[in-house]
């Protein structure tokens, strides 16, 4: 198989896997369980799960942990864009060719999917336990995956992301920003694969030294799809960056230092997973794609 053909075969093999952990539309919050899967449902590369498969793969992992920690990694995602959406943050009403959760449920239900699949990440992500032979690799990943979300992670970087939108910021806060806003769930995914597959220390360190590399270049790379790119090949509105007052790469040093910065990123990214021994073409061909996407 070419790639375009293997990375659809592993696209809706993660889908499957990430169906299998979503909630029941049962009971008298029904409605929120219904919010959070049509958020989760709404498509996109699920790039997460599919860099924490392999990288784990590259390690050598074996066992049905994985799929539990794919799925919470793929919530905890799809949580954060719900947010990102609500008019608080970047007023965005379409993502991936379709309404906004907010647009499509109101504000208080999206906040409430939100905050429901962050949370109930960990709770899938937990079940890992009753399913390993390694509860200290699970425990492991559970600390990297809230680490990696938190406040010194995810979060953080939001924070500071949403304090200096439309105000002066420097190079050192954008790529606080970066590496925390988008690079932290990468590194946490692909550090949760060698984790679950037994990887040592210094190679998760390694690991998560490459995905942030990986982190900057992709978000850097949104930045210019979002001045080059259309809605329909983008699947969410354009310009909203300039709409929104945010700082980016491009508006902060211009178009062709941005593309520069792109390609010394993902050639650093690269150098380092071919360093493994165990490395893996289509993950080396999927950090190529990522990083050079048009949607």
């Amino acid at each position: 198989m070419n790639f375009e053909e293997q990375m659809k075969q592993r696209t809706e093999e993660v889908e499957a896997v990430i169906r299998k952990s979503l909630p029941e539309e049962t009971g008298f919050q029904k409605t929120v369980l219904e919010a959070m899967n049509y958020s989760v449902l709404a498509g996109g590369k699920r790039l997460r799960p599919m860099l924490m498969e392999e990288t784990w793969r590259m390690f050598g992992g074996e066992g049905e942990e994985i799929g539990l920690f794919m799925a919470a990694i793929e919530m905890i995602h799809t949580s954060s864009l719900i947010h990102d959406d609500l008019p608080a943050m970047d007023g965005d009403e379409y993502r991936r060719g379709r309404k906004t959760t907010w647009v499509q449920y109101g504000e208080d239900m999206a906040i409430l999917a939100g905050d429901g699949l962050m949370i109930f990440a960990f709770e899938v992500a937990a079940g890992a336990f009753a399913r390993t032979a390694h509860p200290e690799r699970v425990g492991e990943a559970v600390r990297i995956l809230a680490a990696k979300t938190g406040i010194y992670g995810m979060i953080g970087g939001q924070t500071v992301d949403v304090e200096l939108t439309g105000r002066p910021m420097s190079g050192e806060q954008l790529d606080f920003v970066y590496r925390l806003k988008t690079g932290a769930l990468l590194e946490a995914s692909m550090m949760i694969g060698a984790v679950l597959a037994g990887a040592d220390a210094e190679q998760v360190k390694a690991v998560e030294r490459i995905a942030c590399d990986l982190g900057v270049a992709f978000q850097i790379q949104d930045d210019i799809l979002d001045l080059t790119s259309t809605q329909e090949e983008l699947g969410k509105p354009v310009g909203s960056d300039e709409k929104n007052s945010k700082n980016t790469y491009v508006s902060l040093y211009g178009m062709e230092a941005a593309k520069a910065e792109v390609e010394r990123l993902s050639r650093r990214a690269l150098e380092g997973l071919r360093s493994f021994a165990g490395r893996s073409a289509f993950l080396e061909e999927l950090f190529v794609y990522l990083i050079h996407r048009r949607k």
